[in-house]
C-alpha cells in the first residue's frame, strides 16, 4: 500500500513514532477512500500512546502549528494541503443515557472495535518494519468489495451505544451506493427510539450530508424503511400512502417529494433548494380533502407548507435566518409557475411572479420543472414545452419591465416633500397604487409615468402639492 502512503508526512510520522517507541497507524476514511479511489485530504492517525506527543514532534519537523484538544486527547495540524488529526488508541464504554463514552487508553484492536463500520476500521501500519501493511480484523476490504455497510461488533451494541451511527450508516449507504446488511437494518429498527438521546444539531449534520449526495432520496427511503422517519421528520412521514375513494386515488406524496428532490439534485447543488424540493408538498397532509366532483384536493397546501417550514427548521436546529426564509418562499410559490403554464401567459402574471420571487426566480423555475413527475410521458412533455414558454416569457418581461428586484420609482420621501406630509397611511396607499399599476401593466416601470400617476392619485385623495 506504499502508493497510499507516498507523501512525506507519513514517513515523518513513522520516524517520530519509532523515536518515541510507540506504534502509529493511519485509520478510517483515508484508508477507505484509497480503496474506493476517492480523493481524501483528511487523515486520521491513531497512536498506541500519546497522539498529542507525536503530533507536536511532527509539527516541529514540518514547521507548522499544531492545535491541541487536551480534553479529547487529540491534536491536529495542516501539512501539504492535508488536515492530519492524531489521537491515542482508545477503548470506550457507554452510559445508556448518553452517547458520550467513557474513554480509556487502548490498543489498535480495541480502537478498531469501537469504530462504527468495518469499512471505517481499516488501518495502514506506519511501523518501519511493515510500513503500509493493511490491518483489517473485521473484513472491511471484503465489505468494500461487496458494497455493504456492516458494524465491527454486534450491531445492537454499536447502535445503542451511539445512535448517531444509525444515521451514519444511512449516510454512507447513500453516499457510496452501498447496501446496509439485513441484520444491521433490523438492528437500526430495533434501536430507533435511541435517537431520543441525540441532539438535533448532530442529526441535521447527517441530514445535510445525505441531502448533498447525487441521489438523496436513497437516504430518506432508508430512514423510512428503518423506522427513523417519524422521529426525524414526522411531517414528511405523514405524506406516505395513497387513499382511494370511488375508484379515485391521489399520488403518494412522500414518494413524489423524493422524486422531486432527486430531480432538483440533478440540476443544482444548492442545499436549500434541495430542502425546498423535499418540503414543497409538506402541507398536503393537513389540506387533503375529498370532493365528490373534483376528487382529492389539497387547496392551500403551498401556504400551509410554507408555515410548517419554520417549525421543521426549529426542531432540527437549522438556520432560522435567510436560508429558512428562502425555503419558505419557494414552498409558498412552487405552484405559481405551474399556474402560468398555458398558451396565454399574461405579462401581468409574469410581472407578479418576478416581483414575488425576486432573485430566487431561477431556483423557483428549477423546482417547478422538477415537480413535473407524471407517469404520462405525453403530459410531461407538454408541460415541459409550456414550462420553457414561461421561462422565455420571464426573460422577455424582465428585460422590458425590470421587476425582478422591484423598486418603486416613487419614494415615501418624495410624497412627503411634494404634499407636505408627515409619515401616514396615505403615503403607503399611493405607493401601493403605483406598484399595482406597474405590475398590471397600466404604466411602464418608469419615473415620469409613475410621477404622473402619483399626482392623479393624490388629487383624488384631496392632497395638494
Amino acid at each position: 500500500m506504499t502508493e497510499a502512503l507516498n507523501k512525506r508526512i507519513f514517513h515523518i510520522i513513522s520516524e517520530e513514532a519509532a523515536a518515541q517507541g510507540v506504534r502509529a497507524f493511519v485509520i478510517g476514511g483515508y484508508v477507505r477512500d484509497f480503496f474506493l479511489q476517492r480523493p481524501c485530504n483528511d487523515i486520521d492517525v491513531v497512536v498506541e500512546g500519546s497522539g498529542i506527543a507525536i503530533a507536536e514532534a511532527v509539527a516541529r519537523r514540518v514547521k507548522t502549528k499544531v492545535t491541541v484538544f487536551k480534553n479529547f486527547g487529540t491534536a491536529m495540524l495542516h501539512c501539504d494541503r492535508m488536515e492530519v488529526e492524531f489521537v491515542g488508541a482508545r477503548k470506550e464504554s457507554y452510559n445508556r443515557n448518553s452517547r458520550k463514552p467513557i474513554v480509556e487508553d487502548g490498543t489498535l484492536q480495541e480502537d478498531q472495535e469501537r469504530r462504527d463500520f468495518t469499512i471505517n476500521a481499516l488501518a495502514f501500519s506506519l511501523q518501519q518494519e511493515d510500513f503500509g501493511a493493511l490491518v483489517d480484523p473485521f473484513g472491511g476490504i471484503r465489505d468494500l468489495n461487496d458494497g455493504v455497510i456492516r458494524t465491527p461488533l454486534d450491531p445492537d451494541t454499536t447502535y445503542s451505544d451511539d445512535p448517531l451511527r444509525m444515521l451514519r450508516a444511512i449516510r454512507f449507504a447513500t453516499q457510496l451506493g452501498f447496501t446496509i446488511v439485513p441484520e444491521s437494518k433490523e438492528s437500526i429498527f430495533r434501536n430507533r427510539e435511541r435517537l431520543d438521546i441525540l441532539s438535533f444539531e448532530r442529526i441535521a449534520e447527517e441530514l445535510h450530508k445525505i441531502m448533498m449526495t447525487p441521489k438523496p432520496s436513497v437516504g430518506w427511503k432508508l430512514m423510512d424503511e428503518c423506522g427513523l422517519l417519524p422521529y426525524i421528520l414526522p411531517a414528511l412521514d405523514n405524506l406516505k400512502g395513497v387513499e382511494t375513494r370511488d375508484g379515485r386515488g391521489h399520488k403518494d406524496n412522500f414518494l413524489h417529494s423524493l422524486q422531486v428532490l432527486d430531480n432538483v439534485a440533478e440540476a443544482s447543488d444548492k442545499i436549500w433548494l434541495r430542502w425546498a424540493a423535499l418540503l414543497h408538498d409538506v402541507g398536503k397532509a393537513q389540506t387533503k380533502r375529498w370532493d365528490p366532483e373534483l376528487g382529492w384536493t389539497f387547496h392551500g397546501h403551498e401556504y400551509i407548507g410554507s408555515k410548517m417550514v419554520k417549525g421543521i427548521f426549529n426542531k432540527l436546529k437549522m438556520s432560522q435566518n435567510d436560508d429558512m426564509k428562502y425555503v419558505q418562499k419557494l414552498v409558498s410559490l412552487h405552484l405559481r409557475p405551474i399556474a402560468l403554464v398555458t398558451d396565454e401567459v399574461t405579462d401581468s402574471a409574469v410581472r407578479r411572479l418576478l416581483f414575488d420571487a425576486g432573485d430566487d426566480v431561477d431556483d423557483l423555475m428549477i423546482l417547478c420543472k422538477a415537480d413535473i413527475t407524471s407517469k404520462n410521458e405525453m403530459k410531461v412533455e407538454r408541460f415541459k414545452r409550456q414550462y420553457e414558454h414561461v421561462k422565455e416569457k420571464l426573460v422577455e418581461v424582465e428585460a422590458k419591465d425590470a421587476v425582478r428586484n422591484f423598486k418603486n420609482p416613487i419614494t415615501g420621501e418624495l410624497i412627503m416633500e411634494k404634499y407636505g406630509l408627515k409619515p401616514c397611511k396615505e403615503i403607503g396607499v399611493i405607493k401601493e397604487f403605483i406598484k399595482e399599476a406597474i405590475l398590471d401593466g397600466v404604466i411602464p416601470n418608469e419615473y415620469d409615468a409613475a410621477y404622473a400617476l402619483m399626482e392623479q392619485k393624490a388629487a383624488g385623495m384631496g392632497l395638494n402639492g
